[in-house]
């Protein structure tokens, strides 16, 4: 009995984490293929191929990208941009999804800072990541505070903090290792203590 459950969990912790990165690879890749992919399989019917949308999609992206850089295709881009941001509710949604996609993709990435800080009245430490600098701008008296977001373990969503800038300590820590470290619980940690054993007996 031992030796099925000792395999049975051993089949868990091998193959569970590839299925996984596969099914998510897979969900990803439905999801962008149905983008354009939809109205492509109307017009090609049966010789629609699984993954033309993908292409379709990601080559107009680079498309519209490149038109964005134009003078003449930039303006209009720029006009639409900014209508867009008139518009109630709907300028909510769009500053929203804009600010989020340019901190992971724009010149000025957020999560690129690791922090420890201190939890206040508390000796507990927390890591994050430093998500904005210039806070005087929401709200004057906040100046010499920064936004730190505070990832909660085995899942994405997290906390907000303001906290003073002589309160948060950069770390020289990978932005991807810590982000490991936070959702896995610290469990991450031991997999690189492993690795730096392993490398100082080689």
């Amino acid at each position: 009995m031992k030796f099925i459950l000792r395999n049975f969990i051993n089949g868990i912790l091998t193959f569970v984490p590839i299925l996984l990165v596969f099914y998510v690879i897979y969900k990803i890749f439905v999801f962008l293929d149905s983008l354009l992919g939809n109205v492509l399989r109307q017009h090609m019917k049966h010789g629609y191929v699984p993954g033309i949308g993908l292409l379709v999609t990601l080559a107009l992206i680079t498309v519209l990208g490149w038109l964005s850089t134009r003078f003449f295709t930039g303006k209009i881009i720029e006009l639409i941009d900014r209508l867009l941001e008139k518009i109630p509710f709907v300028k909510t949604i769009y500053s929203i999804i804009k600010d989020t996609v340019q901190s992971f993709l724009g010149d000025k990435k957020s999560f690129s800072k690791v922090v420890l800080v201190t939890m206040p009245g508390t000796s507990m430490k927390s890591i994050g990541f430093i998500t904005s600098e210039q806070l005087e701008a929401f709200y004057q008296p906040l100046a010499d505070h920064v936004a730190v977001y505070v990832p909660q373990t085995f899942q994405m969503a997290g906390f907000t903090f303001l906290f003073p800038k002589d309160d948060v300590e950069v770390i020289d820590v990978k932005p991807e290792e810590a982000m490991k470290f936070i959702l896995s619980g610290g469990l991450a940690s031991k997999k690189v203590e492993e690795t730096a054993k392993q490398e100082s007996h080689s």
